[in-house]
């Protein structure tokens, strides 16, 4: 599971492309008969969901018995978790089938969508595998582990004309989408930075003396999946996996990514950044987590625009208003977005000048928006197209790849590599006091200073850094769970 070179690089990624492109002959035969059908509200959407033990839930809820959809079957590797999702279902008149193997309910011609609410490591299979055997899907955030199986997911989409919703449901918040067209407006001034907050308390996961079984109810060979099939060393399987590079991508790629979708959404940047730097560790605490629980990005678009991106773990207090949220800044004013529907709008010397709420209703807005585009097979009818989804994920991953690579360092030195943008220098002054408050020894505790990497946007490629970066784009797959095979 180690990086390989350039050159394999390369053929890998034109070997999936041309894999995505053309299915296997399995897959697409289960296609072939009758695309998706373009239909009225009368038409019936029978609805598979994948994944119910957390977030698959509000996927339940968004279908169940919702805009004549029908939810036919779950989906999950671990028989421990569905009992809620099938009581629920079971609720609107009929019992849904129960399915392990993901493998199945993709063979299953009479369904219509797929619902992804895996770990992370399996979004984009998942999403791949449903769009080639002719699914329409809706697949959770970040919607890929590393960058290339991102483009992958939006390369199925486009051939196979199917549509693909990203989980940011923000962007279906009326309050969110009025306070982002205020920054788009202009009443701001000119806009050329955004600044991300994931200021989220996450306390430590413990730490086990050695290998954990694994729940009787649950078959670990699925769970794992296209993902290196370690040993668990973990006290909690589920959840926990977040905090592991082979299955999750640390809380910039959890919660992380939902701000980072709104900070690039208010800059209208359709495309990855020029450069990107990550500095950050695991502070506080030592346990079985390896991610950064305290990180900052630095994002440039070479354009004179940035991006700023901060996560922290530990106690902290909000950034202007910000805990886990937005604060994007103009030339006349500012706009902070605390939370993932609302926002509010200042002026330079910041007086309130215009606020934006969204009417409670939870999720629904989002999973709403995705059955209207299927019926109208049209994907720019879609809040959160799966390239919207590509580009933010993708994004957390440059910054997890930058940290990742950097020197390890104590952070009472000088850290270079955000040098030469004034707020990212402030921001790291911050972020170095708010670890001093939290009893962080900046001269002992050892953390991780990214080298600056740049990019050339449109090829998703790294044109000058380490050359383990390009290599960190892509991931070997396991043996049967590869995109370029058969479902």
């Amino acid at each position: 599971m180690g990086p390989f070179s350039r050159r394999e690089f390369l053929e890998r990624s034109a070997l999936l492309s041309a894999a995505v492109a053309a299915g296997t002959p399995a897959v697409r035969a289960a296609a072939d008969p009758e695309p998706t059908r373009k239909g009225s509200a009368n038409d019936r959407l029978r609805v598979a969901v994948v994944g119910v033990r957390g977030r698959g839930m509000s996927h339940v809820d968004g279908f169940n018995g919702r805009n004549n959809c029908e939810i036919v079957t779950v989906c999950d590797c671990d028989e421990a978790v569905i009992g809620p999702a099938m009581q629920k279902i079971s609720k609107t008149g009929h019992a849904p089938r129960f399915e392990k193997d993901i493998r199945r309910v993709i063979e299953d011609k009479t369904i219509d969508v797929v619902s992804i609410a895996t770990p992370n490591h399996w979004h984009a299979l998942a999403a791949v595998w449903a769009l080639r055997a002719g699914k329409d899907v809706y697949v959770e955030k970040p919607v890929s582990h590393n960058v290339r199986e991102g483009r992958l997911i939006v390369e199925a989409a486009r051939k196979h004309g199917k549509i693909c919703q990203t989980g940011t449901q923000s962007r279906s918040m009326s309050g969110m989408r009025e306070a982002i067209a205020y920054v788009h407006s202009g009443k701001i001034g000119k806009v050329d930075l955004a600044y991300g907050t994931c200021y989220k308390r996450r306390k430590s996961i413990g730490k086990v003396d050695g290998e954990q079984p694994i729940p009787k109810t649950l078959d670990y060979d699925l769970w794992c999946g296209p993902a290196p099939k370690l040993a668990l060393h973990r006290k909690n399987l589920h959840y926990d996996w977040h905090w592991t590079w082979a299955y999750g991508n640390g809380d910039l790629g959890n919660q992380g990514i939902h701000e980072m979708d709104k900070a690039r959404w208010g800059l209208g940047k359709g495309e990855l950044p020029a450069s990107v730097v990550s500095v950050g560790g695991r502070f506080g605490y030592d346990d079985d987590g390896e991610t950064a629980n305290t990180q900052l990005c630095l994002f440039g678009y070479g354009d004179g625009s940035h991006l700023i991106f901060e996560v922290r773990g530990l106690e902290t207090k909000p950034y202007k208003g910000a805990m886990v949220g937005n604060i994007f800044f103009g030339s006349e004013g500012y706009v902070v977005c605390p939370s993932y529907s609302s926002g509010v709008a200042f002026d330079r010397n910041g007086q309130k000048v215009a606020e934006f709420k969204t009417p409670k209703g939870g999720d629904n807005p989002h999973f709403d928006n995705f059955v209207k585009a299927v019926r109208a097979r049209d994907h720019k009818v879609l809040n959160a197209d799966i390239l919207e989804g590509h580009l933010s994920s993708a994004m957390c991953h440059l910054g997890n790849i930058s940290y990742r690579l950097g020197a390890e360092t104590t952070f009472d030195k000088d850290l270079p590599g955000l040098a030469g943008c004034k707020e990212a220098e402030e921001a790291l002054a911050r972020m170095k006091q708010h670890l001093e408050e939290n009893k962080v020894d900046l001269a002992r505790a050892k953390g991780r200073a990214g080298a600056k990497l740049t990019l050339d946007p449109k090829a998703e490629r790294f044109t000058a850094g380490p050359s383990a970066a390009n290599d960190m784009l892509f991931a070997e797959y396991r043996k049967g769970f590869d995109i370029s095979e058969g479902a």
